[in-house]
């Protein structure tokens, strides 16, 4: 049991392999030209437009390139737990709350008299 793990962690096969798989990683994303700082906005920004249809889990969520040939796709494993009945409402900037805690829109002042 001890050697075949050895064999295993040893093998020249193994690392070689495991070398290919992170160029190929490599190559894709450079192909693809997103910086790993892209990465992770798109996948924030992709986790809160599914939330507010969708509960999932978020710690399970898998997302990366993958290459097929000459093309590249983007690929997302997102776990649901629930679809949600309606939609949330999309958070906007433009909300405070009043003193009693209620949402209120900011105004704007345009500058003109009137």
């Amino acid at each position: 049991m001890a050697i075949e793990f050895l064999k295993k962690f040893f093998s020249r096969g193994g690392s070689k392999n495991a070398a290919k798989e992170r160029l190929q990683i490599v190559l894709i994303h450079d192909r693809a030209d997103i910086s790993p700082e892209m990465l992770d906005n798109l996948r924030r920004d992709m986790i809160g437009v599914i939330t507010r249809y969708m509960d999932i889990d978020t710690s399970k969520i898998e997302m990366d390139f993958d290459r097929e040939d000459r093309s590249v796709a983007f690929v997302a494993n997102i776990p649901v737990l629930r679809i949600k009945r309606a939609p949330q409402p999309e958070k906007t900037g433009g909300e405070k709350k009043d003193d009693g805690g209620k949402k209120t829109q900011s105004k704007r002042k345009t500058g003109r008299a009137g």
